[in-house]
């Protein structure tokens, strides 16, 4: 099952696809990371939707990603006497700590945090972007606010805070039990929802203590602002484009996605592209020009990965968007512009013998044409190193964990293989060869890179480059 295209591809189980029927054919049709939405399902239902997925993963021999994504604080406005009321632009409305049912005039806001943060001068917008507001003064008991886009304004509506950073942990009581639940669970990744701020990355990480790694989704201004220290607390980032459009003019978003997979690459970690990649094949079997522009632009980009969200949990062609999804990459891989965009992204490394071995294990392997690096790594440091570099030569990790395995099944380029670990440079190398024919990377005669740390076992020690002839017999 190698792929034959280097970014890769998350999709999200849900009603439609939590059957192993669907999971085999999801994996066949593309699929290398399975998401589970921890907003739905909880942390009863992890562990039988991870053994589903083992359990495929096992007849098919090939390392699959589980990435749990924690829902997050969920603010939202109380309820309506009549279950609504229209508000008019310009007109006056409350936020405030009475709880009972609103009406045109008002409504209970049940969060305290929200009201004792509140500033004038900063917006508020509700319902997904569908109502915003401007406050006018602010109390720990209640906010006026100034109507800039009216509508209705219905029970339990989301609101979103862009202007106002919240002292609320990224993490609920629901979602420590969901993050303890899919850790027992064995997930190979943790998302982030909500950050604002590196310490609510480290609250994950410490609960985690590296059974799984941590992705943080930056869906929210406060993250932006903040980007460099977010993306340094964290092992790989979602730009989570839905909530980031709700939350900030939409037209910024773009250029976000862009600074987010560079300044990504740069640090060499993973980043995905996440939220309405192929949305409308929800209901249609074919998506809009538009779709299949935002899904190369991410290739052209060369982010790690592309999400597919409600298209493959709740649509009715899940298969088809997974399908669709690996087309439109492969075709963008191939495309005579392709190499010299994703060549001219390469950004300046930090000055350690890792990054120097791996940039050069890329330029020799581009310049002999080699057939593969084969890349040795424990703990996945090294295997990502040369992900960054973003190599026209393909690339194998071969690690002794298969946890490992699983965590680079994420990272662009990288096809993993769980090995036993190597006891002298012979042994690596008699392997690596046959490993690289049996994956159908190399034949009898060519020639590939391994790229290692020795002595054998010590993590992120990369510091040794091997060209090695594939014997003939």
């Amino acid at each position: 099952m190698r792929r034959l295209r280097r970014i890769k591809i998350l999709a999200t189980l849900g009603p439609k696809t939590l059957n192993p029927a669907s999971i085999r054919q999801l994996i066949e049709a593309g699929v290398d990371v399975f998401r589970l939405n921890m907003s739905h399902g909880g942390r009863e239902a992890i562990a039988d939707r991870v053994k589903m997925i083992r359990a495929i993963e096992t007849e098919l021999d090939r390392p699959i990603g589980i990435l749990a994504d924690l829902q997050g604080p969920k603010l939202r406005v109380a309820s309506f006497a009549g279950g609504s009321a229209k508000l008019e632009k310009g007109g006056g409305f409350t936020f405030d700590s009475d709880p009972a049912p609103g009406d045109v005039n008002r409504v209970h806001l049940p969060h305290p945090e929200i009201l004792s943060s509140l500033k004038p001068g900063d917006r508020v917008i509700l319902d997904d972007g569908k109502l915003s507001m401007i406050v006018q003064t602010a109390t720990p008991k209640q906010a006026t606010l100034r109507v800039e886009v009216g509508g209705v304004l219905s029970d339990r509506k989301g609101v979103s805070l862009p202007d106002t950073i919240i002292p609320v942990s990224a993490m609920t009581e629901k979602d420590r039990g969901d993050l303890d639940a899919a850790l027992e669970a064995g997930v190979d990744w943790i998302a982030v929802s909500f950050v604002q701020r590196p310490d609510d990355m480290a609250e994950v990480r410490k609960v985690a203590r590296g059974r799984a790694l941590v992705m943080a989704k930056i869906e929210k201004p406060q993250a932006i602002a903040r980007l460099e220290e977010i993306m340094e607390a964290s092992d790989a980032l979602m730009v989570a484009r839905g909530d980031l459009g709700v939350e900030m003019p939409m037209e910024k978003v773009p250029g976000l996605q862009k600074q987010i997979t560079r300044m990504a690459r740069k640090l060499g970690k993973p980043v995905v592209v996440a939220t309405q990649m192929l949305e409308s094949m929800i209901s249609s079997p074919v998506p809009t020009r538009a779709e299949v522009s935002d899904v190369a632009t991410a290739v052209f980009e060369g982010a790690d990965a592309v999400m597919l969200s409600a298209e493959s949990a709740v649509g009715q062609y899940p298969i088809e968007a997974v399908a669709m999804m690996n087309r439109i990459a492969s075709e963008v891989e191939s495309d005579p512009f392709f190499r010299a965009i994703i060549d001219n992204q390469r950004t300046d490394h930090e000055s350690t013998a890792s990054d120097a071995i791996s940039a050069a294990a890329r330029a020799i392997a581009d310049t002999l044409d080699l057939k593969a690096i084969v890349a040795l790594t424990a703990s996945g440091s090294t295997g990502l190193r040369v992900a960054r570099e973003r190599s026209q030569t393909p690339m194998i990790a071969l690690t002794p964990s298969v946890d490992t395995a699983r965590r680079l099944a994420v990272a662009w380029g990288v096809h993993a293989v769980t090995t036993e670990d190597f006891t002298d440079q012979d042994e690596m190398v008699n392997r690596a060869c046959a490993i690289a024919v049996h994956e159908g990377f190399a034949k009898p005669g060519d020639r590939i890179m391994i790229v290692a740390g020795v002595p054998f076992g010590s993590q992120g020690a990369t510091n040794m480059v091997r060209i090695a002839f594939v014997p003939t017999h």
